[in-house]
């Protein structure tokens, strides 16, 4: 179920919860969700991704030096080509995933923004260069695409499990929680409640067009 909810002048949808998401509940919640992001425009989509990349840089303050992940957005996923130009210009080391399940059981690394890029199996843009990349544990920033979250850093993404494989050792830290995992996401992707499971890894924030929302983790 949807409804409306007015935020200031901005006025967004959420999806009504459930007390608990087994796998059909996600599976539905993720359609509903996509649907919204396939109604819109192109322009809108635009629009809204400059947006994002601007008050991720108000927010976090992007810096020379710093090792930022990214990623290649699918046609309808809010666009971080926006945010990974504006990361270049600012003199930050950007990496985006390239999923290799020969690699390690996480099936994903982070390699150097640089060089020719390819489709993979899933249709994600991908570095074609293969190199030793940079350990998930080494970066300082990471970007995340989803599907939807809620303000206690659950994010629904799209099924897959790579972001929670490749960050799932920062479940067995009790303080250093580093890289700071920041969600991006149009404000309709917000959710009341996602009930999260086992395997899910949660996010210290989660940046919109309307601006950051820091979650229960951070």
């Amino acid at each position: 179920m949807l409804w409306f909810e007015s935020n200031g002048p901005h006025r967004h949808r959420r999806v009504a919860p459930s007390n608990s998401l087994p796998a059909a509940a996600r599976s539905t919640l993720r359609a509903q969700l996509r649907a919204r992001r396939r109604a819109l425009d192109p322009a809108e989509r635009a629009r809204r991704s400059r947006c994002v990349a601007q008050q991720a840089d108000r927010a976090l303050r992007l810096r020379g030096g710093a090792r930022i992940a990214l990623y290649a957005a699918l046609p309808h996923e809010l666009d971080a080509a926006p945010l990974i130009a504006l990361a270049q210009q600012r003199g930050c080391r950007v990496y985006v995933p390239r999923i290799d399940r020969r690699c390690d059981a996480r099936g994903m690394r982070f390699l150097e923004l640089a060089g020719p890029m390819r489709r993979n199996r899933l249709g994600i843009e991908e570095p074609t260069a293969l190199g030793a990349g940079l350990g998930a544990r080494w970066l300082d920033l990471v970007f995340l695409p989803l599907v939807g979250f809620d303000r206690s850093g659950v994010r629904l993404g799209a099924g897959g499990g790579y972001y929670d494989r490749a960050f799932a050792f920062r479940a067995l830290r009790h303080a250093w929680h580093a890289p700071r995992l920041v969600g991006l996401a149009y404000a309709f992707q917000e959710v009341e409640h996602i009930a999260a499971a086992a395997h899910d890894v949660r996010m210290d924030a989660v940046i919109t067009e309307q601006g950051m929302i820091r979650c229960a983790t951070g």
